[in-house]
């Protein structure tokens, strides 16, 4: 383990100003090239989730906000709750800030590529609906283009492994409930593997009955359990009120500091919060677009305003939420990183029984991220081989989650940070030389939209 974690530690930076460049400048341009679309019609986005302009006859699997919670699920969980906790460990309070405005730039990309996917969707052999950018890039650029969406599907063999979660929900459950001293007297290592083989089993359960099952069971968990731990930070926020405006005030400050303690100096902190937005809510990597290229929904303009959402809903809302009750509480000065500062943070300001219900919260969320992220690396087996050996990458995903319970945070951490890095290259690129299409189709829809007719 160590080998491999050296290994992906020596490549990771060369991909570092590639991603920054395309998320942070593609982001920019985008924005500026929509004239701010995704933010003037962000009531027009509720209103589509609603329900409000669904068509019944419309091609597709799932809902739009069936699709949104699916792609919410797989966003919404321990990167909010412990990639926050890591990113402030490593960056400092000010890292908050850039992540902050990675989700904005990140609206924006989520847009443009929710809109691809519904745009440039193909059938696989099965006669069933594919979407994402593995289709955009082949179907919208042309066949040249073909060797970035076999680049883009290769890493996502390894970036859409459930490995941070399954690691991150074991450390909390080692943490919280230390099964080793109250339940069973055994090492730390068998406890981790099987609880390992416990994710491993309840995971399969649902992952084998294909995308519909796992839309319903995220439809369901995730709404609840995100209205949950929003009520336990709002209780936290108006318990210690006095303190909210100075840890805001820190964010800010501390954004700029120029001789921050973080590796690489202020460009450091801005990678760090690059990193773990795009770990949050992975606008730019090219996953969300798989969920919304099988919604029922035949126009692209309505799909990328509800792909939108996912950004505000997991970066802005949720970890702004965690970063606030990590910096009030004092738990960033302490030892510890990840779930391990959240849990710190929940314990002090809940009167103890804080990392228990965070225990409960991580347990949902871990879950629906596990059942929501074996889908995306079916589709790219799938797109590589076909549809009958992708659903084999299941068994592959599985065997991941018992190795990564005991593996190391680190080595997770930079496997996933690598191969996102590496899927952000083709995706971004296909998004930005597609965006005329996406503006000219969403100029029809607006115009319909103002005579009554969208």
């Amino acid at each position: 383990m160590k080998a491999i974690n050296d290994f992906l530690s020596s490549i990771l930076p060369y991909t570092e100003w590639p991603m920054l460049l395309l998320l942070i400048g593609g982001g920019v341009f985008l924005i500026f090239y929509s004239k701010f679309t995704p933010y003037r019609y962000f009531g027009h986005a509720i209103a589509v989730v609603s329900g409000k302009y669904d068509d019944k006859n419309a091609k597709g699997d799932v809902s739009s906000f069936q699709a949104l919670s699916a792609a919410v699920a797989a966003t919404v969980g321990l990167g909010n709750i412990s990639g926050v906790a890591i990113a402030i460990h490593d960056g400092g309070p000010g890292v908050v800030f850039w992540i902050w405005m990675t989700a904005l730039l990140g609206m924006g990309i989520k847009f443009y590529s929710g809109s691809l996917a519904i745009m440039f969707r193909d059938t696989d052999v099965d006669g069933k609906l594919q979407g994402g950018p593995m289709f955009y890039i082949t179907k919208g650029m042309g066949k040249w283009a073909k060797p970035m969406a076999i680049f883009f599907s290769i890493c996502g063999l390894f970036g859409f492994l459930g490995v941070f979660t399954a690691n991150q929900f074991t450390e909390a459950f080692m943490g919280v409930i230390k099964p080793h001293e109250t339940i069973l007297m055994t090492s730390e290592f068998n406890w981790k593997l099987g609880i390992g083989f416990v994710l491993a089993i309840v995971t399969s359960i649902v992952i084998f009955g294909g995308l519909s099952k796992i839309a319903k069971v995220a439809s369901a968990i995730v709404p609840f359990m995100v209205g949950v731990y929003l009520l336990a930070v709002i209780f936290v926020m108006a318990n210690n009120a006095g303190e909210v405006l100075p840890a805001l005030k820190m964010i800010f400050v501390e954004a700029w500091n120029f001789d921050t303690i973080v590796t690489g100096g202020f460009w450091g902190l801005v990678i760090v919060g690059v990193r773990r937005a795009m770990f949050s809510n992975e606008a730019g990597l090219g996953s969300a677009p798989m969920y919304h290229g099988q919604s029922r929904n035949d126009e692209p303009t309505k799909e990328g305003l509800v792909a939108m959402l996912g950004p505000f809903i997991d970066t802005i809302m949720v970890c702004t939420f965690t970063a606030v009750v990590i910096i009030l509480s004092g738990a960033y000065l302490e030892d510890g990183s990840g779930i391990t500062m959240t849990m710190t943070a929940f314990e002090t300001t809940l009167y103890g029984v804080g990392d228990i219900l965070l225990m409960v919260i991580v347990t949902a969320f871990a879950l629906s991220t596990l059942f929501t992220y074996s889908y995306y690396g079916v589709k790219c087996l799938s797109f590589l081989t076909n549809p009958k050996v992708g659903k084999w990458y299941n068994v592959f995903f599985i065997v991941m989650v018992v190795f990564a319970t005991i593996a190391s945070l680190d080595l997770v951490k930079n496997l996933i940070d690598l191969s996102y890095a590496l899927m952000v290259i083709p995706n971004m690129i296909a998004v930005l030389y597609l965006s005329p299409k996406v503006n000219e189709s969403a100029k029809n829809y607006f115009k319909k939209l103002k005579q009554g007719g969208a």
